[in-house]
């Protein structure tokens, strides 16, 4: 990866953050995006007076202009594109029978629709450099999570999106890979929107007893390094995969008796 050029989306904070310190640290120019113009500058600061190579760009991904502007800056800015990490996104925490659309909306028009905006147009300067598109997914994109309807719905969305992708790029030397880190400590069950469309404002999970982002991070420079398909990280997320294709029904019951146990959990 050393003087690559690496495109990540969602670069404030989480796993987007982690991602930008451990590609510069291995030599790549990184090109960050997302909405907080005062992170994104802290984080490109730090790289620099490290001797990295950064730059970034205000960047809303559910604006299609936006994404379209953002990768022709990481263009200009850099000179081409080789890796393209789509990683902005959010979550929501409600029974869909109490969710409004609006809800549901906001939710896929980042996660899907965010993904594919950056990825249509950064997919001329990919095929130039032969590099890579990945997707940043969830255990909720291999099975549908209770109270998360929307949010598994953009993350299956983006898989098949992604799986698409692939197999019509066979023959060009397009690398595409989907990446399942599992629950990982960031800021997403915090800012993840309820019923109403509010932000739910703490997470239900013990955040420090979960995989830290820099893991995913090292993880996901890794399997992009090695043009992986896929990338499944943690226990939980394997016996997902797998539970998911034996046994079915068990893994139904498995998920909603653990997702019910959540600390203000919207069904019991």
């Amino acid at each position: 990866m050393k003087d690559k050029v690496i495109v990540i989306t969602g670069a404030s904070s989480g796993i987007g953050k982690a991602l930008a310190f451990v590609f510069a640290r291995h030599g790549a120019a990184v090109f960050l995006g997302a909405r907080s113009k005062d992170k994104l500058m802290g984080i490109v600061a730090e790289i620099q007076a490290d001797g990295g190579k950064a730059a970034f760009a205000s960047l809303d991904v559910s604006v299609e202009n936006d994404c379209k502007n953002f990768i022709l800056k990481a263009k200009e800015t850099f000179g081409e594109i080789d890796v393209l990490i789509n990683n902005a996104g959010i979550s929501m925490r409600a029974l869909f029978n109490d969710t409004t659309h609006d809800v549901l909306k906001r939710v896929m028009d980042v996660n899907f629709w965010g993904t594919v905006y950056c990825t249509k147009y950064a997919l001329p300067f990919l095929l130039e450099t032969k590099g890579t598109v990945a997707a940043v997914s969830s255990v909720a994109g291999i099975k549908g999570l209770p109270g998360r309807t929307g949010y598994s719905a953009s993350k299956f969305a983006i898989h098949g999106f992604m799986e698409s992708l692939r197999i019509e790029n066979m023959k060009t030397g397009l690398h595409v890979m989907m990446a399942y880190p599992g629950f990982t400590a960031s800021n997403i069950r915090n800012t993840a929107l309820v019923a109403d469309g509010t932000q739910q404002g703490k997470s239900p999970l013990k955040e420090e007893n979960i995989m830290p982002a820099e893991q995913v991070a090292e993880n996901m420079y890794h399997s992009i390094r090695k043009r992986k398909t896929s990338m499944v990280l943690t226990l939980e997320g394997k016996l997902t995969v797998f539970l998911n294709k034996f046994f079915t029904r068990v893994l139904d019951k498995l998920v909603y008796h653990h997702m019910a146990k959540e600390p203000d959990s919207p069904f019991k």
